[in-house]
């Protein structure tokens, strides 16, 4: 049995689904633990690309069992048209094969109402959400406010939340943020057909994960966006509404520390993040633009571009403690062929001070000046390296730098988007 937990250890965008993809491959179950259809996992398979939102991206795997877990906040709209086109597709024709917790939280239309109003109130102190409901309905679920999966089946129990819940948002929606309200019917009908639309995929998935560690079955614990998004350790408040490191996995699959065995994180050969908030590393020049370019670094849920910047060791190295990472998966190192200098940032320093850390006052963090490390670039493209002695000189210099300033072994390294495009040493 192996219970492995991926998780992104940058600000999201690192490439989690193709490792994931790549992973599942030994995989029985695979796992989604938090999150919603904010994140956008891209898997590229022959000429054939996919994004996912909410279904693991263990997917394109045949028979293995996906399963969406109560930490997730469910559009079960967005869920059902994700559905209809795998299934279009030949995937998930098999009922059994996609499993979707009942403690699960449902995103609403007010979520989604209440999220764009509030970024548009904000103006330029905008956090930067993708208006996908999802930080208003982590809310509604510490505010023991929420509709959960199993609500939603339950037609009586579901009327008698929606009315109550709906005549508060309608008056906050309309007294503070200025907006129409919502149509009580209109919402309540089209829920009522998702309803029906789930009903067959929707379990205790704690139990039944608890009964798969028991057999001894192999699990893959997918996370979504990067440890720098985490609610509680990433760059607040310029983060996301969940928790997003790996211990968040056991919270939200229903499961123990004690079952989890390896935790890999994926990480950028360079460094990205998508909306507002601080960037040490970050690019304002050609140079960014042509990683971004080359690194066709665009969000694959709302199309934003990214922000790029270089690799900086301070944030992985942070990120390396706080998940306690077994391992990374180094992605996209091919995007850096052509570069020369290679820039790699090693501390931080504000007001003489030095930090090896991440500073916690996102303002403390926006004035500090990286302390970079050059190291020689390469020209040789990479797509066809399979094992280490295939890179050029230069590049297996970097990714040996880049390991021990992060402390964490790299078992697995990506030069390019395609599944085979990867070298795989453990």
């Amino acid at each position: 049995m192996a219970t492995v937990v991926v998780v992104g250890v940058q600000w999201g965008d690192e490439g989690k689904g193709k490792i994931v993809d790549i992973l599942a491959r030994d995989a029985d179950v695979v796992v989604r633990f938090q999150g919603g259809n904010n994140a956008g996992h891209t898997l590229v398979v022959g000429s054939e690309r996919t994004v996912l939102h909410l279904i693991p991206s263990g997917v394109l795997n045949e028979g293995r069992i996906c399963v969406i877990g109560n930490g997730v906040v469910i559009d079960p709209g967005v869920l059902i048209e994700e559905l209809n086109a795998l299934q279009n597709r030949g995937y998930l024709t098999d009922e059994a094969c996609l499993k979707i917790s009942d403690e699960a939280h449902l995103i609403m239309p007010y979520h989604c109402a209440i999220d764009i109003a509030r970024e548009r109130q904000r103006g330029e102190a905008k956090v930067g959400t993708t208006g996908r409901g999802i930080g208003p309905t982590y809310e509604d679920k510490v505010a023991r406010t929420g509709i959960r999966v199993v609500d939603l089946l339950d037609e009586e129990v579901f009327r008698e939340k929606l009315t109550q819940i709906l005549a508060e948002k309608n008056r906050y929606l309309r007294a503070v943020l200025g907006e129409d309200e919502l149509d009580f019917t209109t919402m309540y009908d089209s829920y009522r057909s998702y309803a029906d639309r789930l009903r067959p995929y929707v379990t205790d998935t704690a139990l039944y994960l608890y009964d798969a560690i028991a057999a001894g079955r192999s699990i893959l614990f997918e996370g979504a966006q990067g440890t720098m998004l985490d609610v509680d350790h990433g760059t607040y408040p310029f983060v996301t509404s969940s928790n997003t490191v790996a211990g968040a996995a056991c919270a939200g699959a229903g499961i123990g520390p004690g079952s989890l065995e390896s935790v890999i994180g994926i990480c950028k050969a360079y460094t990205t993040r998508v909306g507002n908030g601080p960037f040490p590393t970050e690019l304002h020049d050609a140079l960014g633009e042509r990683l971004r370019e080359s690194g066709d670094e665009f969000g694959a849920t709302t199309g934003r571009p990214r922000r790029c910047g270089w690799f900086d060791a301070v944030v992985v190295r942070q990120s390396s403690r706080v998940n306690g990472l077994t391992g990374i998966a180094l992605t996209k190192l091919d995007v850096l062929t052509g570069l020369d200098p290679i820039r790699v940032c090693t501390s931080y320093r504000v007001d003489g001070v030095s930090y090896d850390c991440v500073p916690p006052s996102a303002r403390l963090l926006e004035r500090v000046e990286p302390v970079y490390e050059e190291l020689p670039g390469w020209t040789e493209p990479l797509s066809a390296a399979r094992k280490l002695t295939d890179l050029p000189a230069n590049a297996l210099r970097y990714v040996e730098r880049l390991r021990e300033l992060t402390g964490t072994p790299f078992p697995m390294i990506s030069v390019g988007a395609a599944r085979d495009e990867t070298i795989i040493l453990d």
